[in-house]
């Protein structure tokens, strides 16, 4: 509201189709009885209507734009793009962020707010180095409880399902999450379509459904107001409902080979259940052998509700980057400190530059080498 009565345009990114409207559809409501125009812009749209969209964004006609990777496109410009939210920024590349804030006019960059639960390693050393402004919120809504996570072999599925059965019985509903859609020869995974099939079988008495991404947003949203409605009882999906998905009564999930999974991906999935009052659970099923890095990301989601805590340990395992290039993760090139061991250090120095003179940094060596070109922030 701020960036619009500046008589700017605001956009917020999402990384799915279903998470978008979400947003779009309780945002438009708000805003329309203000007079504020919002509209949505994602990859599924007919030509018509996309073309109305996007003349009505560079028009400036649309105020607020809610868009997937869309929004991205080349061919998308905005009149004065002043304010951009990247909702759960961890699915979004250094570049795709880069090339958003940077639609805003006269050269200049958009303001920028970056959310999510578990922040990529990246995006955590940038905090610790006093690149971002961060605000926590750190406590669950009221009612709400904490998600007991469960580690279990895949060797006792059999007793999963009869678990699951319980559950259903309660009248309540479950997530069966898989990482493919279909079989694969080159992966040994239980992809998501037979595992449909299965649980169809075994839990006769209940509707099951499958959620993946090459369905159309229809679609999507036609299974998923059925599972919101409770008619259906089990959702087995690929990671689409990683994100956005609310359903207060589904109380228990299931991640199908948890140990090839990371752990952000694991943190969001796990955060589709406890959204109501009832008590809820996450079950990691993995298969053997498992490496030391599996072992030691389950080891961190059994043990942790916290997505901070499990960012920093994703921090530990996969490194934080390049903070001033596009790699998001690997080991730090860093000279003369390590965001991790050396925070003590880096907020005394974060301390001593406020009182040093602006250095020329493009004299400087050691920034020097972590440039292939000059960028736009040194043009």
């Amino acid at each position: 509201m701020h960036a619009v009565a500046s008589n700017a345009q605001a956009a917020i990114a999402a990384p799915t189709e279903i998470l978008a409207q979400q947003h779009f559809n309780k945002l438009q409501p708000l805003f329309n009885t203000i007079g504020i125009k919002v509209v949505l812009l994602h990859g599924r749209l007919k030509a018509k209507e996309k073309n109305q969209i996007i003349e009505s964004i560079q028009s400036g006609q649309a105020q607020i734009v809610i868009g997937t990777h869309a929004l991205f496109q080349d061919s998308i410009t905005f009149k004065q793009l002043g304010f951009v939210v990247l909702d759960e920024q961890h699915r979004f590349g250094v570049a795709q962020r880069l090339n958003l804030i940077s639609k805003a006019n006269n050269n200049q960059l958009a303001h920028q707010l970056m959310m999510s639960a578990t922040p990529i390693p990246r995006t955590l050393a940038q905090t610790y180095l006093a690149d971002l402004t961060v605000s926590y919120l750190n406590e669950k809504p009221p009612g709400r409880k904490p998600i007991i996570t469960k580690l279990l072999a895949h060797t006792k599925r059999e007793q999963l399902i009869q678990a699951i059965q319980s559950e259903l019985q309660q009248g309540q509903q479950v997530y069966w999450v898989c990482p493919l859609i279909e079989e694969s020869e080159k992966l040994d995974l239980q992809a998501a379509q037979t595992t449909a099939e299965e649980l169809t079988s075994q839990l006769a008495n209940h509707q099951v459904a499958l959620l993946h991404s090459k369905l159309d947003i229809q679609t999507k949203q036609t299974i998923m107001q059925l599972f919101t409605q409770n008619k259906i009882h089990v959702l087995v999906s690929t990671t689409v409902i990683e994100v956005g998905v609310d359903v207060p009564n589904a109380s228990l999930m299931v991640i199908d080979q948890a140990e090839r999974f990371g752990l952000a991906q694991l943190h969001q999935l796990r955060g589709r259940v406890g959204r109501g009052s009832l008590q809820s659970t996450c079950i990691l099923l993995y298969g053997t052998p498992l490496s030391q890095t599996a072992k030691t990301r389950l080891k961190a989601m059994h043990q942790s509700n916290d997505g901070f805590y499990l960012a920093e340990i994703d921090l530990q395992i996969r490194g934080p980057g390049d903070l001033l290039g596009k790699r998001q993760s690997g080991l730090p090139e860093l000279r003369y400190a390590n965001p991790m061991t050396d925070q003590h250090l880096i907020a005394l120095a974060r301390k001593l530059a406020a009182q040093t003179p602006t250095p020329h940094i493009k004299t400087e060596r050691h920034i020097q080498r972590w440039l292939t070109s000059t960028p736009w922030w040194l043009s």
